[in-house]
């Protein structure tokens, strides 16, 4: 199946040579230069991904996303950043986009990142594996497990562990009576602790099930999403759910 790109960058380098890799890595690609046209290309075009820098004038990546997201658009969007804080990562998160490249990149970085937002909508859910099935131990898979606590699946695909309720049909979750307003990777990764719950998931397990490729040791883009998701569930006056497991990986339960 060939996948169409939205590809929205302002420098002109930068757009052609991508605009040339993802063409003969088999993309058919929309190339604008600002914002304003990116939102002209998104609603004409409806395409299967869209990549997005964040600095482009008039209009701003953050706000193009924040559109789309308010139309209810939810096409992945993979943003490219010069912004290496992670307060600005997170702002690209909070504005709806579902993962991020910072500049300078590779562009083989790229494509592996569109493949991952791309079985992720083709396949779904539950077609994809990313919150389905058993849990998956980590490597040191004992750890946790004497505290692992019962996460209830019912038939109709809701999940709860503790006092969250997760319902993978609609793709919203709750904890107690307050809903989470979640992305899609977010939500993806909620599910997939929610599941395996008490059980300490690693590092390269997580980015498997979640993006469908290990980023390697060096990438901090799991931990900025933890930090993100934690934000969300684990509010001031609320028992901590999503702990770290230092040199392992992340589990969620309640101490």
């Amino acid at each position: 199946m060939t996948h169409s790109v939205l590809l929205a960058e302002d420098d002109r380098p930068i757009r052609t040579a991508l605009e040339r890799a993802l063409t003969l890595e088999g993309y058919r690609v929309t190339a604008v230069a600002d914002g304003i046209q990116a939102l002209a290309a998104a609603h004409r075009e409806r395409p299967d991904v869209i990549l997005l820098d964040v600095m482009m004038p008039g209009i701003d990546g953050l706000q193009v996303c924040q559109v789309l997201r308010a139309e209810q658009d939810r096409t992945p969007i993979l943003m490219l950043t010069a912004r290496v804080e992670t307060a600005d990562r997170i702002a690209g998160l909070d504005a709806g986009a579902d993962d991020y490249v910072v500049k300078p990149f590779e562009v083989e970085e790229v494509f592996a990142r569109l493949r991952a937002l791309l079985r992720r909508t083709t396949a779904g859910p539950a077609a994809d594996g990313s919150g389905a099935g058993a849990g998956f131990a980590a490597a040191d898979e004992t750890e946790g497990t004497e505290e692992a606590y019962d996460a209830r699946v019912a038939d109709s695909g809701v999940v709860e562990a503790a006092d969250l309720r997760i319902d993978g049909p609609s793709r919203r979750a709750w904890r107690g009576e307050r809903e989470l307003e979640l992305t899609r990777t977010e939500f993806e990764l909620l599910e997939l602790l929610a599941r395996n719950a008490g059980i300490v998931l690693d590092h390269s397990t997580i980015y498997d099930r979640i993006w469908g490729y290990d980023f390697g040791p060096g990438s901090k883009n799991l931990a900025v999403y933890v930090g993100y998701l934690r934000r969300k569930v684990d509010v001031p006056g609320s028992r901590p759910l999503i702990h770290t497991v230092r040199g392992v990986g992340y589990v969620l339960r309640e101490d």
